[in-house]
C-alpha cells in the first residue's frame, strides 16, 4: 500500500486490564491494574494506526486527555510525508508551549506522546504493507536521524555523528540479518512476581525452563531483607548454576540497603540487580557501582533522553531497560539506543507492552545499529487482548510478519 494516507481524526481509548493472583507485583507497585492510554489514528483509507503508553491504571484517562491534546500536531497530514520529517513534529509535540510546563518530557504530557508517536510509526509501516522491523531496517541512515529530535544531545551525539554511527555498523548487517529466522531470545520475568508464594515461584521457574527459557527474573525488596535472599538462593538452586538469573528491586531500597543487599545477592551470580535505589538518583547508582560488583540495569522508570544521557555518561549503567512505552515512542527509543550504541551499553527493553512493539526494536538494534543480542523481556498476562499476540518457541521471540508494530488490540 503506498497510495496516499491522510490522518482524518485521532482518538484516544482508555483501556485497563485486572490482573488476577499477584501477577504483575512488585515491591512498590503492589497492586497493578495494566492499563493502556491508546492512540488510535483513523485515515482516509482503509487502514488505522495504534499506539500505546502503559501505566497501572490509576491516571490513565490523564493520558488519554493529553492524547486528544497532542492530536492537533498530526491530523490532517499525510502519513508518509509527516514521517519524512518526524523529528520536527516529535519536537514541535514535547515542546508544545502551552503543555511543556507539565513535564517537561516525563509524566502524562511525555506517556500521552508515546503514543501517539507509537500510532504515527504503526500506521506509516502499515501504509507501506510491513511490519515495523523491516521498515525500519530498510530506512537509510539519513531517513532513521529524520525522525529523530536531537534536542540536548547534541553535546554527545549530532544528526551527522548518528548517520556515520549506523553507516559504520552496517557493514556487517548482512552476518546479523539471520536473527529473523532464528528468533530472537526472550527471558521470563513473570516466574517470580513479589506477591507470589516461594511455592509458586518454584513450580513456575520449572514451568519456565519446560518452555525453553534459561534465563528468568526474581523480584526482591521486601521489608524483610532475608525473605529476598532466601528467594533468590531459592531461584538458583532450582534454576541451576548454567541458568542466567537477574534481581528486580523496582527501586525499593535506598542506597545504603542496596549496597548491602546488593552484596549479599551477588554471591549468586546474577545477570543484573535491576532498578536498585530510585531512578532519577545517578548519584547513588554510580556509588553502587563503585561498593559492589554487580552489574546494575535501569530504565523502565527513566523518562527522557536527557537523563538516559546522564546514566550512560555516568558508566554505572550495565544494562539500558529503556521502554518505548514510557519514554517519547518509537523515535525516542532509537535515539537512546543511538546513544547507548556509542557508549558500548546492551539495549535489553523494559516491556510495557508486553513485547509486542519492541519485538521489532530489538530486530532494528541488532541489525541496523550491531547492539549485541542479549534478551527481550516476555510478559505474559496481556496475550489474549492483542490482535496479533507475541509468539514464543523455545524461548525465543518468533519474528512478526504483519504489517505495523504489533500493538492493535482487541477493542
Amino acid at each position: 500500500m503506498n497510495k496516499p494516507v491522510y490522518i482524518k481524526k485521532v482518538e484516544a481509548v482508555d483501556t485497563q486490564f485486572n490482573l488476577k493472583d499477584g501477577a504483575g507485583s512488585d515491591a512498590i507497585h503492589t497492586t497493578p491494574v495494566y492499563a493502556y492510554a491508546v492512540c488510535k489514528i483513523h485515515t482516509d483509507k482503509n487502514v488505522e494506526g495504534t499506539g500505546l503508553a502503559f501505566t497501572l491504571g490509576t491516571g490513565n484517562a490523564l493520558v488519554c486527555q493529553a492524547i486528544n491534546y497532542l492530536a492537533k500536531h498530526i491530523e490532517g497530514k499525510e502519513i508518509n510525508e509527516l514521517m519524512s520529517d518526524f523529528g520536527s513534529t516529535y519536537k514541535a509535540m514535547a515542546d508544545d508551549p502551552n503543555f511543556r510546563w507539565l513535564g517537561p518530557h516525563k509524566g502524562v504530557v511525555h506517556l500521552a506522546l508515546a503514543s501517539v508517536v507509537n500510532a504515527c510509526f504503526d500506521l506509516w509501516a502499515k501504509s507501506k504493507g510491513v511490519p515495523l522491523w523491516k521498515l525500519l531496517v530498510d530506512l537509510s541512515p539519513e531517513a532513521i536521524v529524520r525522525t529523530l529530535d536531537f534536542s540536548y544531545c547534541e553535546d554527545v551525539l549530532t544528526p551527522q555523528e548518528a548517520i556515520d554511527l549506523i553507516n559504520q555498523n552496517n557493514l556487517g548487517i548482512s552476518e546479523r540479518i539471520p536473527i529473523v529466522g532464528e528468533g530472537y531470545p526472550g527471558y521470563d520475568t513473570s516466574v517470580g512476581w513479589f506477591n507470589y508464594s516461594d511455592e509458586q515461584v518454584a513450580a513456575n521457574v520449572k514451568k519456565a525452563m519446560d518452555n525453553g527459557f534459561t534465563a528468568m527474573k526474581l523480584k526482591v525488596g521486601s521489608a524483610d531483607s532475608a525473605r529476598d535472599i532466601r528467594r533468590a538462593e531459592m531461584l538458583r538452586s532450582l534454576a541451576g548454576d548454567e541458568a542466567t538469573i537477574m534481581f528486580d528491586a523496582n527501586q525499593q531500597w535506598n542506597l545504603p540497603q542496596a549496597i548491602a543487599i546488593c552484596k549479599e545477592l551477588e554471591k549468586l551470580n546474577p545477570l543484573w540487580v535491576e532498578e536498585p535505589t530510585h531512578p532519577d538518583d545517578v548519584n547513588a547508582h554510580v556509588t553502587l557501582a563503585k561498593e559492589v560488583p554487580v552489574k546494575i540495569a535501569l530504565g523502565e522508570h527513566v523518562p527522557n533522553k536527557v537523563i538516559f544521557k546522564n546514566f550512560l555518561q555516568s558508566g554505572c549503567m550495565s544494562f539500558n531497560q529503556v521502554d518505548a512505552v514510557r519514554v517519547g515512542g518509537v523515535s525516542e527509543f532509537i535515539l537512546i539506543s543511538l546513544l547507548s550504541r556509542k557508549y558500548n551499553i546492551p539495549v535489553v527493553p523494559h516491556v510495557g507492552d508486553m513485547g509486542q512493539i519492541h519485538q521489532h526494536l530489538v530486530l532494528f538494534n541488532h541489525i541496523t545499529l550491531n547492539h549485541p543480542v542479549v534478551f527481550l523481556e516476555h510478559i505474559p498476562h496481556l496475550q489474549d487482548y492483542f490482535k496479533h499476540p507475541v509468539r514464543i518457541e523455545g524461548g525465543k521471540y518468533i519474528t512478526p510478519m504483519e504489517p505495523g508494530l504489533s500493538s492493535d488490540l482487541k477493542l
